[in-house]
Formats: C-alpha cells, sequence, structure tokens
C-alpha cells in the first residue's frame, strides 16, 4: 500500500468515530482482549480502564469479511497493534490508535454475524456462523467458467465466429466438439482471456481476427494453442463488460460497450447498486465522517467540500457501500461529480454555482486564448468540402465530405453546425488539397478527430442493371420455376430479410404470396407498378433464366448498364431520346418556329447504404418515359412517364425486381375475296378481319454488390 493510500486510511480511521457515544474521561484505553469458544459462536471480551456510557459504532464488511469498532477517546492499552488468534473463523486483530481515537478491526475468514454488550468496564461481542451457502451459490464467483466432464475424451475447438449482437456488443461464438471442456475465463489487464483447458486446436483455427470494422467494443480476437490447452484472448476497448453462456457444444462471450455515467460511482450496464455490501450502526454520527468511510470502502478518493455538515442516523445490514451514499445523498441534498477515481462531493446548489463559473471562466479563456495555426493534409475529401462543413455554411449532399456529413434522406444545400469558434477561420487550398485552420488549441483537438472520422476511404457498391422487355409467357415460366424451387426448402424468406417472395405495389396496396415466389407482373394488376425482392441464390437462377431470354424468343434484353459508386452516394443510368418539339410564334406579321427538346428516356437513380449486417439500403427511382405518337398534337407527340420510387433492403448480391410497366402492341389486318368482298353490306360476307395484341412488360433487375479489395471484374 502506498504512503498516500495509508495515510487516506488513516485519516477515515481517525474521522470515521461518531459523535453517537458521549466521550469517557481522558485516560481511557483498551487494557485487554480475550477470546473463548462457546459452541458454534465466538466471544469476545474487551476490557477498557474506565466505563463506556454507550457501545461504540461498529460496521461490518462482506469482502474482505471484517468488523470495525470505533472507540473515541480511548487509546491502545494491549501494548501491540496486531494478535494472531486463528480460534474457529477469527483469524486476528488489528488495534489502531490516531490521536484520541482506537479503531479495533476483527478479522475473519468468513463473513459472521455479531451482538454487542455493555457491562460497565466490559464490552462483549458475540459472533455467530451464517448459516452456509449452497454448493451451487459458493462457485458462482469462481473464474472457473465450467468443470470437465466427459473426462478421459479429446476435446477440441471446430469453429470460432465473431458476430456483431443487435445492441451493438462483440459477441465470440466458439464451437466446440463436445460440452465437456474445462472453461476458465478471466480478466487479465485490459484484456479478457478464455481458456479451454486440454482442448486442440486446429491449424487454420490459430490465428489473430481484426474485427474492428464490425464497430464494436472488440478490436482483435486471437486463438492459440499453450501446450494441450487452447486460449482465446479478447482485446476490447474503452469501457466495457463482459456476458458468457454454453449451450451445448456452442461457448458464446458478449463484450458490451459501458457508457460511462460522470455521476455514477460504479460503472456498469446492470441494474441496482454494485458495490461492496457493508453493515452499519450509526448512531447520530458525523455525515462528513460517514462519507469517507463509504469513499474507502469503493476504493475512492474523495474530495468532500467544508460546506458539507451535520449528522445522519443510519441501521443497515447488508446495503451496497453506493447505496449507503446514495441514501445519505438524498438525506443531506448532497450531489458528486467524479473523474477518474476522484469524487467532489457537495451540496447541489454549490455544484451547479461552481459548474457555472467554471462554463464562464472556460467562454472569457476561449476569447482571450491565442489562435494557432494548424494544417492538415486530406486523402479522400475535398479541402473545400470540407471548409465549409467547419464554417458552418451551406453543404452538398452529392460528394466528398458533405455525402460524409449529411445524414441520409437530408437536402441539397443543407447548412451544418459550425464546429470552428467564434474567431476561428479555416482556408482550403484547391492544388494541395490542404486545409488550414486558425483556432484555439482545444477547438484544434475537436477538428483533428472530425476529420480522422471523415476523411477515410468510402466502401463501393457494384450496381448491375439490366433492362428486359418480356412477354407474359416469360413471367408466368419464371414465377412457376421458381415456386418449384421454394418447394425445395430454398432458403428464402418475406419482407425485407432474405426476400424471395414479398411483392410490394406503388399503387398504396401490397400483395405477398406464402405459398410461392412470383415475378411482379404476375400478381400486380395491369398498369401498375410493383416491386420484388430475391435473395443472392435466386440471383443466379434469374440470370440463367435472362440468359435464355432472347434465344426462346420470348423477350430481349434492352440494355445491362453497370456503375460503381461509392457509399451513401447517388448513381444514375440514363438510356433514351430527346423528342424535339416544334413551336410557333406570330407577331408583327412574322412568323418564327423554334425547336426544343424534351427527353424520352429509361432512367436509374440509385442510393446504396451498407449495413452493419452486410446488407444493402438502396433509395431507388427508376423513370420509364415515351412518346406517345398516336397521341400527337401538330406533330408533336405528349410524353408517357410510369415512376416507381422505394427503398429496399437488399441482401448482398440479391437482386430486386421493378416491373408493372406494359407497352401493347395492336395490329389490324383485312383479308378479302377480290370483286365480291368490295359489294355494299354483302361484301362482309365475303372478307375476314383479323385483329392481333400482344402485351409486353418492362422489367428492371437491379442487382447489387459489395465491393472488396479482392474483387475484380473484367
Amino acid at each position: 500500500m502506498s504512503l498516500i493510500n495509508r495515510f487516506s486510511v488513516l485519516c477515515g480511521w481517525l474521522f470515521a468515530a461518531a459523535a453517537f457515544a458521549a466521550p469517557s474521561e481522558i485516560g481511557n484505553s483498551i487494557e485487554a482482549i480475550n477470546v473463548a469458544r462457546q459452541g458454534n459462536d465466538i466471544a469476545i471480551k474487551i476490557d477498557l480502564k474506565n466505563e463506556l456510557l454507550s457501545v461504540p459504532a461498529s460496521f461490518s464488511v462482506a469482502n474482505p469479511p471484517k468488523i470495525a469498532f470505533d472507540f473515541p477517546g480511548v487509546s491502545n492499552g494491549v501494548g501491540k497493534n496486531t494478535q494472531v488468534l486463528n480460534e474457529g473463523d477469527l483469524r486476528s486483530f488489528n488495534i489502531v490508535q490516531v490521536s484520541d481515537r482506537t479503531r479495533l478491526v476483527v478479522n475473519l475468514s468468513k463473513k459472521m454475524n455479531y451482538d454487542t454488550r455493555l457491562e460497565g468496564r466490559v464490552l462483549y461481542v458475540t459472533l455467530t456462523p451464517i448459516a452456509q451457502l449452497s454448493e451451487k451459490s459458493t462457485q458462482a464467483g469462481a473464474t472457473r467458467f465450467a468443470e470437465e466432464s466427459l473426462v478421459g475424451r479429446k476435446h477440441a475447438i471446430r469453429d470460432v465466429m465473431f458476430r456483431r449482437g443487435k445492441d451493438g456488443e462483440g459477441r465470440v461464438i466458439v464451437e466446440l466438439s463436445d460440452a465437456g471442456s474445462a472453461i476458465d475465463i478471466r480478466q487479465q489487464g485490459g484484456n479478457l482471456v478464455v481458456d479451454f483447458q486440454k482442448t486442440e486446436i486446429p491449424e487454420h483455427l490459430r490465428r489473430k481476427l481484426d474485427v474492428n470494422d464490425f464497430a464494436t467494443p472488440v478490436s482483435t480476437v486471437e486463438t492459440k494453442l499453450i501446450g494441450d490447452s487452447g486460449r482465446m484472448v479478447i482485446a476490447p476497448k474503452g469501457l466495457w463488460e463482459h456476458n458468457a453462456y454454453q449451450s451445448e457444444n456452442q461457448f458464446v462471450v458478449e463484450v458490451k460497450r459501458v457508457v460511462e455515467d460522470p455521476n455514477k460511482l460504479v460503472q456498469g450496464s446492470k441494474v441496482g447498486y454494485q458495490g461492496p455490501k457493508v453493515s452499519i450502526n450509526y448512531q447520530n454520527g458525523d455525515v462528513r465522517a460517514l462519507l469517507r468511510l463509504m469513499a474507502e470502502e469503493l476504493g475512492l478518493n474523495a474530495v468532500i467540500s467544508e460546506t458539507v455538515t451535520g449528522t445522519t442516523t443510519l441501521v443497515l445490514k447488508d446495503v451496497p457501500a453506493d447505496q449507503v451514499i446514495d441514501i445519505i445523498f438524498q438525506q443531506k441534498g448532497l450531489d458528486m461529480r467524479k473523474k477518474g477515481n476522484i469524487i467532489l462531493i457537495a451540496p447541489r446548489d454549490e455544484i451547479a454555482t461552481r459548474e457555472k463559473l467554471d462554463f464562464e471562466s472556460k467562454q472569457q479563456i476561449s476569447e482571450l486564448e491565442p489562435l494557432k495555426l494548424e494544417q492538415f493534409q486530406l486523402n479522400y475529401q475535398k479541402a473545400q468540402d470540407v471548409s465549409r462543413l467547419l464554417m458552418g455554411l451551406p453543404i452538398s449532399s452529392g460528394q466528398g465530405a458533405a455525402s460524409a456529413a449529411v445524414p441520409p434522406g437530408a437536402t441539397a444545400n443543407m447548412a451544418a453546425q459550425r464546429i470552428l469558434s467564434k474567431r476561428g477561420s479555416a482556408v482550403a487550398d484547391p492544388q494541395s488539397n490542404l486545409l488550414f485552420v486558425n483556432d484555439i488549441p482545444a477547438k484544434l483537438e475537436e477538428i483533428r478527430s472530425f476529420i480522422r472520422a471523415i476523411d477515410i476511404g468510402a466502401r463501393q457498391v457494384l450496381i448491375e442493371a439490366r433492362v428486359v422487355e418480356a412477354k407474359d409467357s416469360f413471367n408466368r415460366s419464371l414465377g412457376v420455376k421458381l415456386n418449384f424451387l421454394n418447394s425445395k426448402s430454398v432458403g428464402i424468406g418475406l419482407g425485407g430479410m432474405n426476400l424471395g417472395g414479398g411483392v410490394y405495389s406503388s399503387g398504396g396496396q401490397s400483395a405477398s404470396n406464402t405459398a410461392g415466389v412470383n415475378l411482379p407482373s404476375y400478381t400486380s394488376e395491369g398498369g401498375r407498378l410493383a416491386v420484388s425482392l430475391f435473395n443472392s441464390s435466386l440471383t443466379r437462377i434469374l440470370n440463367l433464366e435472362l440468359a435464355a431470354l432472347e434465344s426462346d424468343g420470348i423477350g430481349k434484353i434492352i440494355s445491362s448498364p453497370r456503375v460503381i459508386t461509392a457509399n451513401n452516394v447517388k448513381a444514375k443510368i440514363e438510356d433514351g431520346t430527346e423528342i424535339p418539339y416544334v413551336t410557333t410564334q406570330s407577331s408583327g406579321g412574322t412568323t418564327t418556329q423554334t425547336v426544343s427538346f424534351k427527353p424520352a428516356k429509361l432512367s436509374l437513380e440509385a442510393t446504396p447504404q451498407i449495413t452493419p449486417e452486410g446488407t444493402v439500403r438502396m433509395a431507388l427511382v427508376v423513370k420509364k418515359e415515351e412518346a406517345d405518337w398516336t397521341k400527337a398534337v401538330l406533330g408533336n407527340p405528349p410524353i408517357k412517364s410510369s415512376v416507381v420510387e422505394t427503398n429496399v433492403v437488399v441482401e448482398n448480391g440479391g437482386t430486386v425486381v421493378i416491373g408493372g410497366v406494359f407497352v401493347t402492341d395492336s395490329q389490324n389486318s383485312v383479308e378479302k375475296v377480290p370483286l365480291l368482298g368490295d359489294i355494299p353490306v354483302l361484301g362482309a360476307l365475303f372478307k375476314y378481319k383479323n385483329d392481333t395484341g400482344e402485351r409486353r412488360e418492362l422489367l428492371v433487375f437491379i442487382t447489387p454488390r459489395i465491393i472488396s479489395d479482392k474483387m475484380r471484374f473484367d
């Protein structure tokens, strides 16, 4: 124990005594301590030189088990500070005298109940054993997670996987050969170490996994073989807590991030208090002394304001120490602020006033503090965009830094919040892509962290689009095949995950076929746009069917563009023509004609967003425009437009199909007998009219693929 810690403990002992007992006359002392066994109980007899007017204050601690008695106005007359007894569960005494106060500490091997009785110059203390806990309860706090069963059998690790939980926790999943492995788990330094006793690890599993990209508290997971046992070292970062459990042959360790609460003594997400349990019999005692005592039990350094005064009476048994402090705070209107392991305790009004003054002083310092110039080399973002972000100027939601800073769905030219201080400024050099920031040092540190967060290489997505014009027979044939595959237990679901049969209509209604899989046109009404989603396994079937489409003569692939775009950056594909429009104007006997153009194109806009689960969320806008020459006015045709706008989640390599745009070709032909077919009225008997029509549907297949560094596309 360091000198400072010893001093804090001695100070705690000095001031923990309270005014619950009237002090005896000066010169009183502890003359002798005797111990005797009485069955299962242990009797302690403490002889004093003079009488005490009341029983001294006492408290007990569960871990390590001990009982302390404080004697104000009493000295140590035994002649020694330590006495080893080893009488049953009673191990030893410690007697410490500071000034005119003495603390007697009874050290136990396990927690015991105690009673006190004062008879003249003798204080009697009776220690009574507590009922034994069950075997299951006593093993709950052991470092051994599981004992070995199936002794003599060879144990092995089959696989090691890492997953991200729904609440952002890191989950390490270990597949074991059997459920009989002995497992030890402990915290060693800043790491979590799991030992699999007498367990073999295959060569391909002896590796170090870098899992920083999962955005969990875990940075690395290393699995290695030490002797005949396996060891896993999980390296978390920041504040964290863990939970482990085993189900059959699967062992799981979850590491969850802990958000530090500056007003909480013991950090953690568990509900309730977690401090060491203490028992207190404190009659009309000093509040400051009790707060020092509780801070000592929690291992904290307490700075208690001089304005904390008064007395309190507490009789508590097996109550967490942090709850005791909370009770005192509620009684006396106190509050605390915690920084590291140092806590400041003061009245609430005083703390609020201090924080207000501190804030005002920081504001004054920032207005007078000299500015400092620092330059930043940007690698992925444009210096001009970052400069506008820092100054809070309107930004675009298109490219670069704006794309990283503007939330999804934000409009263009959205104004950002100013990051620079009032006196700060930022200048960008487009040629070197350098950013020069002139601001106070505190703001420069914030800007440095901000630039580190956004100046990163964005992940990219390859978007493949195939525009297909097909007959109704193709839709029905493909729907039957996918239904057949679905009956063979192909893993597809409905809704937004592993989609194979969910169908959504843009007309405000939705239809889904839980028994099979259909294309949009097969379930939707004619002329209504619809969307279907297919997972990666069914996408391969779609690709084969599209390859055989033209050879069967039931459709054709109009275009198949591909484009690569960054994560959260919009990509646009257009294909078509522009229709000329002639307008005539007359003025003063002069007629002028002007020609303008209107687009008649098939366009696709897609904004991909890679989710933490590895799927792709896409905001899609598909627009089909064509001229209707049958309804032309003065040679100018109207433009028929069909638009579908949706937001879907697609599996990596899956496909979303958009359909519902129909094209109908009608042909009228007349066959007649020469001359006879031209006779009025009777000629109808000698001629035949043949009206044929064919309806085709425009289908758009969109497949997103997340590009990694190892992928190539020829």
